[in-house]
């Protein structure tokens, strides 16, 4: 069923990309510092985009080797790779994880430089990735070394083999809940109500992570469910709850993509992002082409 679901899927995105949409086709990079972590925080953003002729890339910046109780860490290591191109073939996701140590990521300049060549070989219309204060260091340098990309993306002597960037892309932050030294605050609100069943059936591939490692770190163990079935129900209302805020910020969110087109109270399910101000502004009258899900 698994297989059947994932060609069908990539089928609809393949027939979206040959005959296109009546917007241009955006070229969308996501990049975590775990793998799982771009499908945590925008894999409904990255459903959307691709259920509408768009091209997604994500990146891990780290193998995720350290990530288990029971498991070895290069038995990890191959496990979390497996998990992550189960999300390709699924979704028709590029996706490439980077061989840095899990909990041990530093803001070097290969990681950066790193960086700069897969930014620009992507020809990104649109940069996402962790904010630079997170629960977690790997999280943290992340996104510092996003950060740091993000103007050298454009300077010619750097990594020179790649021709730079004519253009900035737009840089957005996921969503967290820390408020220390400042808190998370969202430009950008997406409906994901319609591709809720993808985004689930994404997470639920990092079997590894949401039905052992997180579980058991968590002291939950006991409550996996034993049918698959029961198990991404589980799964969905643990990592993908409903939408209910009535926060006039989100609303904002909303509006700034939406209009009046949409309101908070019809949306079921719901990702959040903030604009990052080393990449290029949005102007309003840009929204419906860089989110065209009206």
């Amino acid at each position: 069923m698994k297989i059947i679901i994932g060609f069908l899927f990539v089928s609809i995105v393949f027939v979206a990309f040959v005959f296109g949409t009546e917007h241009e086709r955006l070229r969308v990079l996501v990049i975590g510092a775990h793998p799982d972590d771009c499908e945590i925080a925008a894999g409904g953003l990255a459903a959307l985009y691709l259920k509408n002729g768009h091209v997604v890339k994500f990146v891990s910046m780290t193998n995720g080797e350290k990530g288990h109780h029971l498991l070895s860490k290069v038995e990890l290591a191959k496990l979390r790779k497996k998990e992550t191109e189960n999300v390709s073939r699924l979704m028709g996701i590029e996706y490439e994880v980077f061989d840095n140590a899990d909990g041990e990521l530093e803001a070097s300049m290969a990681n950066r430089l790193k960086l700069i060549k897969v930014i620009r070989e992507w020809d990104a219309d649109i940069v996402i990735t962790h904010r630079p204060n997170t629960y977690h260091p790997d999280h943290r340098y992340t996104s510092i070394l996003v950060s740091d990309a993000s103007f050298l993306i454009r300077v010619p002597h750097i990594v020179p083999e790649i021709p730079p960037m004519l253009k900035t892309p737009v840089f957005l932050y996921m969503s967290d809940a820390f408020k220390k030294p400042n808190e998370f605050v969202p430009d950008i609100a997406i409906d994901i109500t319609e591709v809720l069943y993808e985004k689930v059936e994404m997470l639920h591939q990092h079997y590894s992570q949401f039905y052992q490692w997180l579980p058991w770190l968590n002291g939950k163990l006991e409550e996996i469910p034993k049918s698959e079935p029961d198990k991404k129900k589980w799964l969905q209302k643990w990592r993908v709850p409903p939408f209910n805020s009535t926060n006039p910020i989100i609303d904002a969110a909303i509006s700034n993509v939406y209009g009046d087109y949409k309101k908070a109270d019809q949306i079921q399910y719901i990702e959040l992002y903030e604009l990052c101000e080393y990449g290029r502004r949005i102007e309003k009258d840009e929204m419906g082409r860089l989110f065209p899900f009206n």
